[in-house]
């Protein structure tokens, strides 16, 4: 399974690093990303793989969100199903 993490707020050193992080220490693999920084605002996208993932997903859901409000980052996760569904017509 996969699930799609969106990260935006302002440029700083070490946002890839500090997501990737704690992807790493549950188990979640980055399989696709993609950023880009616009003047000040840095916006990222990825597709992250959750098959061995070590907490549960919400549990997982909730460590992102602390980490964006520690970082003053919006960073939000989303299951690939409830994604998929929001993006049919």
């Amino acid at each position: 399974m996969k699930a799609v993490i969106s990260v935006t707020g302002c440029d700083a050193v070490g946002i890839i690093a500090k997501v990737s992080n704690v992807c790493a220490e549950y188990g979640v693999n980055i399989v696709d990303i993609s950023q880009t920084v616009l003047q000040q605002y840095f916006s990222m996208i990825m597709l992250v793989e959750i098959d061995s993932i070590t907490i549960p997903f919400a549990a997982f859901v909730d460590k992102m969100s602390e980490l964006g409000k520690e970082s003053h980052l919006d960073i939000h996760t989303m299951h690939e199903d409830i994604f998929n569904a929001m993006h049919r017509i």
